[in-house]
């Protein structure tokens, strides 16, 4: 008996008139009996799967805008292709989807939404089904202009919509079992509310990409398939990449923006990872993994091991065959879909991903020829018109009657160039001849910096010739060795394109030139094809290092610090400074008010007439003692100088600087361990780092920051 009046009680609450008391909760609004009815604004979104669930995102005013217009134009949505996203992805609106178009990735479905209800946990609104929507939406037609509501529906998930007023609409759930005892869905779960249109929720729609691209860049990841702390791809990181730089074109480049002077810059991922790791070498690496510490193995084996895959030269030459190859093929597909595009190409990396293009960059070949190139290739600019042959050589040192030897051994002059004493005597070449020839070659390759190429491996591959720019220190009977750059096993492809400006973001090639013999960088080198530089890097970064010190190793001077976006230094960092240079002007007063003190105590005294008698050593007196405190200051002196003096860092990166450093934030400078990590994964949010790319893109335009920064 008290089941049925329990039931009948919940029957009583669940009936289509509440009372006040039982709507308490909802906010109850007074509204006119005769309002008209309005058709509902859709807007369309599409779902992402992020964190295992299904989230609705919406796309932009201008992309759902376009959208409705292809939908309403009467034409059949079969066939028909929109490109959203800044053309970044393609909605196919009869199937629902949407499709990346320029890397890999899941299907998304699209929906044109009208009606939501809101989630469980999230409190994020989810749409209704266009079908359903538009069921309810007639509904709601019918109680607007008939002025009758309380209105029930059943979706097809037997969940019940309660329609009380324009304002208050609500969405019951059932619950799995409840149904044996005979409950109405109404009484079961909690309600959830209903919104009819996109501007009653609360949801972020931005406004749009502009359609004008004034330049392309290229980013390539680094190790493993996560590129930041919350494990996110590289398609993700270079969104937020992308996302900061559309804002900071908006906050910086305003007046270029309102003379319509500049449109956005597109930032397009590169992924490498997961070709590399589809060539079965992870069933190898699992086959041979022990099976303790599983995850931190399989961590291991996923993200450090691309390390020495790039070492490998099997995996070198696929990783540089895909980001070549990647790379080429976007930029065709790109201009393909952009054919207005006039603008120029740069390219980016982090971390190993930096390493990566600096090898390719540094084995391109110029599209002017071969003599071209050789001569942007050579440490020292050759003055004297075309290189001779060995011919020439020969004839110049009255050598001429070796040439038929060399002829008939086919060596040629970079094949002459890599012979030893003994290799010249096997062929028969005298010993006076040979000391000539040796000297000869020996002496121009120091003066002009002639390549000596890597020699052929015994599978007959074409390998690249060694970088010009770098040598080592070790010696061999009397030569210097050229250390070539990369794997000397590996082609390296050619892009179909000159990049303007290469951006290294936290990366080690600074170490990995060293630590493959490289001892400098000759100041005159510049990439084949490529004429700017970056080296941009967090002081707590664990895996950056230093380019500058290799092109000048004499001189030890500070790398440049990025402004802060705000056109202002941090203030811990002034505050740093300001400490720094009052205990050296502290430290300097100190010490010569010790030294006048000193010498006031151990000079001896000078009898009042020869002092009168000799005016000018007295006033001569206080000039020396006034010079020797200056002695103190030498070494503050010096520091200045360092940062004033204009410093040569050769032509890497066309004469500029090349080493550009972060400023930390406060809570960063408190333990510098603490954040290593998260200071090489910072550059995808970071507005410095941003900035900078930017401002160095947009200048090789002719176009300048509203206001310079500090």
């Amino acid at each position: 008996m008290s089941s049925v009046q329990s039931q009948q009680e919940q029957l009583s609450q669940s009936d289509p008139s509440p009372s006040p008391n039982s709507c308490s909760s909802f906010e109850l609004i007074d509204m006119d009996a005769g309002s008209l009815y309005e058709p509902v604004s859709p807007h369309w979104f599409y779902c992402k799967i992020i964190d295992s669930k299904e989230t609705w995102i919406p796309f932009n005013s201008e992309d759902s805008q376009q959208l409705e217009e292809a939908y309403s134009s009467g034409k059949g949505c079969n066939g028909r292709v929109v490109p959203t996203d800044g053309g970044r992805y393609d909605v196919h609106l009869g199937e629902r989807m949407r499709y990346a178009v320029y890397w890999d990735e899941l299907a998304s479905e699209v929906r044109r939404c009208t009606w939501f209800y809101k989630g469980d946990k999230d409190n994020k609104y989810v749409p209704y089904s266009e079908s359903f929507s538009q069921v309810l939406e007639e509904t709601y037609m019918l109680a607007v202009t008939l002025d009758e509501w309380k209105k029930k529906l059943e979706s097809p998930n037997r969940e019940i919509i309660i329609l009380h007023n324009p304002k208050l609409m609500v969405h019951y759930q059932p619950v799995a079992g409840s149904d044996d005892w005979g409950s109405t869905p109404t009484e079961q779960g909690r309600p959830r509310t209903v919104k009819r249109g996109v501007e009653n929720i609360s949801v972020d729609i931005h406004c749009g990409e502009p359609l004008q691209i004034d330049h392309l860049v290229f980013v390539v990841h680094g190790i493993g398939p996560a590129c930041d702390l919350r494990f996110r791809s590289i398609v993700q990181c270079v969104n937020d990449f992308r996302s900061v730089s559309l804002n900071l074109l908006q906050t910086h480049f305003k007046k270029a923006q309102e003379n319509q002077q500049i449109g956005r810059v597109e930032f397009l991922p590169v992924n490498w990872h997961s070709p590399l790791h589809s060539t079965g070498v992870d069933v190898d690496l699992q086959r041979i993994t022990l099976p303790s510490i599983n995850r931190l193995r399989h961590f291991t084996n996923d993200t450090i091991l691309d390390v020495f895959f790039y070492n490998s030269p099997t995996y070198c030459q696929t990783i540089v065959d895909t980001v070549a190859s990647e790379m080429n093929r976007i930029y065709t597909l790109f201009l393909q879909r952009n054919p207005d595009f006039k603008g120029g190409v740069s390219i980016a990396g982090h971390s190993l991903g930096s390493l990566i293009l600096f090898d390719i960059l540094t084995n391109q070949k110029d599209s002017l020829g071969d003599i071209d190139s050789e001569k942007d290739s050579l440490n020292i600019v050759m003055d004297q018109g075309d290189t001779p042959t060995l011919e020439e050589d020969l004839k110049k040192l009255q050598l001429s009657e070796f040439f038929d030897i060399f002829e008939k051994e086919k060596v040629d002059k970079e094949a002459l160039a890599l012979c030893t004493d003994r290799d010249l005597q096997e062929i028969g070449i005298p010993l006076g001849p040979r000391k000539k020839i040796l000297n000869y070659f020996s002496t121009r390759k120091n003066s002009m910096g002639i390549k000596r190429p890597a020699p052929q491996p015994a599978s007959g591959a074409n390998i690249p010739k060694e970088s010009e720019f770098c040598s080592s220190s070790n010696t061999r009977n009397g030569d210097y060795l050229d250390v070539g750059i990369g794997q000397v096993s590996v082609k390296y492809p050619r892009l179909i394109y000159k990049p303007e400006i290469f951006f290294a973001f936290g990366s080690p090639i600074g170490m990995f030139l060293t630590v493959r013999g490289l001892k400098r960088i000759d100041p005159n080198y510049r990439f084949p094809t490529c004429k700017g530089f970056f080296n941009i890097y967090h002081p707590f970064d664990p895996v950056a290092y230093r380019i500058e010190p290799m092109v000048v190793p004499g001189v030890e001077f500070e790398p440049m610090l990025i402004p802060h976006h705000k056109g202002r230094k941090r203030m811990h960092l002034e505050l740093r400074e300001g400490l720094t240079r009052m205990s050296m002007d502290l430290k300097n007063n100190l010490l010569g008010s010790l030294r006048m003190a000193w010498k006031s105590f151990t000079r001896a005294p000078y009898p009042a007439l020869q002092a009168s008698e000799t005016p000018e050593e007295t006033e001569a007196e206080p000039e020396s003692t006034s010079e020797k405190p200056s002695d103190v200051n030498t070494e503050e002196t010096s520091v200045a100088v360092k940062e004033v003096l204009p410093i040569n860092v050769g032509m890497l990166n066309g004469g500029q600087r090349i080493d550009y450093v972060l400023q930390e934030k406060p809570i960063e400078s408190f333990n510098e361990y603490l954040f290593a990590l998260q200071s090489h994964l910072c550059y995808w949010e970071s507005e410095d780092t941003v900035l900078l790319v930017l401002k160095e893109i947009y200048q090789t335009q002719g176009i300048f920051l509203d206001q310079p920064l500090q």
